[in-house]
């Protein structure tokens, strides 16, 4: 009887394990990167639509990651609940099209699909 409890269980735990599609990171490399940023040339903020994202920890967090060790990217935050990315960058560095590759690129390169894309240029 506890069988069929226990394999339901385990299917389960297998499903929410691998719906997320992750790619690994070198955490204690990417906090330092973070730290050691050179102030960009030409500041601005990209926000974006994220289109494709299952979860906050899986998705959101490894899309965030790719994004926060490119060079030329200051800051990026995702945020899972909105589908959205703001992503602080050097234009002198990289264009919105590199960001909208970089995100689209991630996982198998056909999950993620960005849209609506503004950059604030500032002065």
């Amino acid at each position: 009887m506890n069988a069929p409890k226990i394999v339901a269980v385990a299917a389960a735990s297998l499903m929410l394990m691998t719906s997320c599609k992750q790619e690994t990171a070198a955490a204690a490399g990417t906090e330092t990167a973070q730290n050691q940023k050179a102030p960009a040339v030409k500041p601005e903020t990209a926000s974006m639509h994220i289109e494709g994202m299952t979860c906050a920890i899986g998705c959101a967090k490894t899309i965030e990651e790719k994004l926060a060790e490119t060079p030329g990217v200051q800051e990026a935050k995702v945020d899972f609940d909105k589908k959205e990315a703001t992503v602080h960058f050097d234009a002198d560095k990289l264009s919105e099209k590199d960001l909208t590759k970089l995100v689209e690129s991630c996982a198998d390169g056909k999950t993620y699909k960005v849209s609506n894309v503004k950059v604030d240029k500032k002065a």
